[in-house]
């Protein structure tokens, strides 16, 4: 008995030791005598989804004797063919199966070696195929409706969104990748730029007032092989980078038959002194009265703008505000001074023959006290120099005129 167990123990001890020099992804049987192989199966089957395509990964196995893979999917139906040496089953194999419908998918692969014989099934079950319909449901990212830009002192415009816990990113289908923007440069020149996951995003070209529209880019799950962009654009608020001229440039300009100021502490200097709101007397400009209206008065902006756009006008806290004038541009007053009164009815005619440019006429339906900003017709000329030319004033004043303060833009961005 004890010499049958012995032998027992070392017969079992010899197969296990024979067992364990087998490649573990060997699987042999026998049919009929004759030895069925079964090639190495692979490792860590994963997927990438894909735009009607999509993407299977697995660690190779070890076996040697591997030279291909065949995939099926479609009940067997559709198969693929990938041919690879690789048997480190530290490499990931990656292969992309296309032409597929927006669906989900049921992929069988098998291991082949060179004589054909083919390994066991592995399942790749519940591969997401996105498409069309998915596309569809997609939005663009929001722009910040508070403030959607910023335009800086150099003309640098930001674009402001909402950060990517909204829109899209609430849903848990959709993750932002990127944005795509279309615009015009100042030279005139259609521009697009993708920017990524930010929530802001600086042009430093921007053409003020023209148009900008963009659109967003997502991927269904993280590490999607396609990402998939929104159908349409949105339109951008219209940017406008109006700034402030600046007032310490600014120079009182004398030219014939100009308004004279009340007295010396109410010249044409009280317009650009940085009051804010309708101030009273001294602390504003008084003319003399000592002509009807219409009359002028002209002032130096100390550079020229290639284009303003607005003019701000505050009237005085009591009385005498303009409540129609007219606001005139040019570049060089070098003999640009008229000899007519601003009243006659041919100062106008003579004025554009000296190569002024009518800018504006201002008219207000109140008592023209409160601070008024308007927009200029014509925003292309090139201006230093600004006259006013006072029409009527609110209260039927014939001939003195008052204002407390002038402000002048310009696009930043031209």
């Amino acid at each position: 008995m004890k010499s049958s167990l012995k032998i027992l123990i070392l017969v079992m001890l010899v197969t296990g030791l024979i067992s364990c020099v087998k490649r573990d992804t060997e699987f042999r049987s026998y049919l009929n005598g004759k030895e069925l192989i079964y090639p190495g199966v692979v490792n860590n089957p994963n997927y990438k989804p894909g735009n009607l395509r999509a993407e299977l990964l697995w660690n190779p196995s070890s076996d040697p004797s591997i030279v291909k893979y065949v995939i099926y999917w479609n009940n067997k139906a559709d198969s693929l063919i990938y041919t690879s040496s690789d048997h480190n089953p530290a490499d990931t194999i990656k292969v992309v199966i296309p032409g597929l419908n927006e669906y989900s998918y049921s992929f069988v692969v098998y291991s082949y070696d060179a004589s054909g014989n083919k390994s066991i099934p592995l399942d790749i079950n519940n591969v997401k195929v996105y498409g069309p319909n998915y596309e569809a449901s997609l939005i663009n990212r929001p722009y910040n409706v508070v403030t959607p830009y910023v335009v800086s002192a150099v003309g640098d415009v930001t674009l402001n969104f909402y950060g990517l816990d909204t829109a899209n990113e609430t849903l848990s289908f959709a993750h932002n990748v990127s944005t795509t923007i279309r615009y015009t440069n100042r030279s005139g020149q259609a521009q697009q730029r993708t920017f990524r996951r930010d929530s802001t995003f600086i042009i430093h070209d921007f053409k003020g007032g023209s148009s900008l529209d963009y659109r967003s880019a997502y991927v269904p799950v993280i590490g999607a092989i396609d990402s998939f962009n929104v159908n349409s654009y949105t339109v951008f608020p219209q940017i406008f980078g109006y700034a402030i001229c600046n007032k310490a440039l600014f120079a009182k300009v004398k030219l014939p038959n100009d308004m004279n100021p009340y007295e010396s502490d109410t010249d044409i200097d009280r317009l650009w002194d940085g009051s804010v709101g309708p101030q009273g007397f001294p602390d504003i400009f008084h003319s003399d009265g000592a002509h009807q209206l219409p009359q002028t008065l002209t002032f130096d902006m100390g550079k020229v703008y290639n284009g303003l756009t607005q003019i701000e006008e505050t009237g005085r806290n009591c009385c005498h505000n303009p409540n129609d004038f007219e606001v005139w541009g040019i570049a060089d007053i070098t003999n640009a001074a008229t000899t007519l009164q601003p009243n006659d009815p041919g100062w106008k005619a003579e004025s554009i023959a000296k190569g002024w440019v009518l800018l504006k006429e201002v008219t207000r339906n109140d008592d023209g006290t409160i601070a008024v900003k308007v927009n200029l017709d014509n925003t292309t000329a090139q201006v230093r120099y600004v006259r006013i030319r006072v029409i009527h004033n609110a209260d039927n004043e014939p001939s003195y005129t008052n204002m407390s303060e002038i402000t002048m833009y310009y696009n930043v961005l031209n």
